[in-house]
């Protein structure tokens, strides 16, 4: 499963927040680097403004929206609307000049900035720019982008806009730039969604939620990851002998993390039951930060490096 996510041109990495995602698609990253792939990390944030907790994770030093290297095989970038929209102009527009003189107007700007739909075209426009680049030879300039997308409301607000977008406006150089962004998203030959979450209750349930309206928006729902998961020392054997101890002499320490392991495993069932993708556990870690990315990374760097991606077009 995780040499084939390679092959794809886009992961995008969805869930809710607090759950991992943002370390899980650092992790993704450097483990594809280390495989010998030319890996894209795009930061898809509602706040274009502030510290960049991904770029933080990977060690880049520049966190706007221009692609910047972080180590070899791996590059990142901050999408930005502002960014998407000036793309958009210079695309659509005959002369460069005129991209700029429209950009230099605060009206046009205070409108781009004011509606939510327009904001996210742009950032879904950059996004789009950035798959298409191509090198002189012609190959892909990022074969493969790893995609942390935001929290799950303003995630679906994304992934919904293109067809709301394309109800209003089917036709033009809009609607053929959305539409082109729609196709790739639902190309599972070019788009895998992974969707993450952690053993409990709660994150289990607004996951299985997702899914299903990953479903409806016709994303391909490829894998899950559960993040987290805690270590599970005892044999049916042992947890039987451990319960019937606990039973006879009362409460104990133990007991707490004895109840959090029955909690993990359940979660891990019903995630498993409730999905038709395969499912990834991650183990609980005891170190965060860029050192729980490299430990991560480790779980998904294929044994052998991976043959070159097959590039399609975008």
């Amino acid at each position: 499963m995780l040499e084939a996510l390679w092959d794809r041109r886009a992961l995008l990495v969805s869930g809710k927040g607090g759950v991992g995602k943002t370390t899980l698609s650092a992790a993704l990253a450097v483990a594809a680097a280390r495989s010998g792939r030319s890996v894209l990390l795009v930061e898809m944030a509602p706040d274009e403004g502030g510290p960049s907790a991904l770029g933080a994770l990977v060690g880049a030093r520049d966190v706007g929206p221009k692609v910047t290297r972080v180590r070899p095989g791996l590059s990142f970038v901050r999408l930005a609307a502002s960014e998407g929209h000036r793309r958009f102009l210079q695309d659509t527009l005959p002369l460069r000049w005129l991209a700029e003189a429209a950009l230099r107007s605060r009206a046009l700007r205070r409108f781009l900035e004011a509606g939510p739909a327009l904001r996210e075209m742009g950032l879904l426009y950059q996004m789009l720019a950035l798959l298409r680049r191509t090198r002189p030879d012609g190959r892909f300039e990022y074969p493969l982008s790893i995609i942390d997308l935001p929290a799950t409301g303003h995630a679906l607000a994304i992934a919904a806009l293109p067809r709301t977008v394309l109800a209003l406006m089917p036709g033009g150089p809009i609607g053929r730039s959305v539409q082109e962004g729609l196709d790739f998203l639902q190309d599972p030959a070019r788009s895998a969604v992974l969707l993450t979450s952690l053993p409990e209750p709660l994150p289990v349930s607004e996951a299985l939620a997702l899914a299903s309206e990953l479903e409806r928006l016709e994303l391909p729902l490829t894998a899950a990851v559960l993040n987290r998961m805690p270590e599970d020392p005892f044999t049916p054997e042992s947890h039987a002998a451990v319960q019937r101890l606990l039973a006879t002499h009362g409460p104990h320490q133990g007991a707490r993390a004895l109840a959090r392991l029955e909690r993990a495993r359940a979660a891990r069932a019903r995630l498993a039951a409730g999905l038709q993708v395969p499912l990834l556990t991650l183990p609980e870690l005891p170190v965060t930060g860029p050192e729980l990315v490299e430990r991560l990374a480790e779980v998904f760097t294929p044994r052998e490096l991976a043959e070159p991606t097959r590039e399609a077009a975008p």
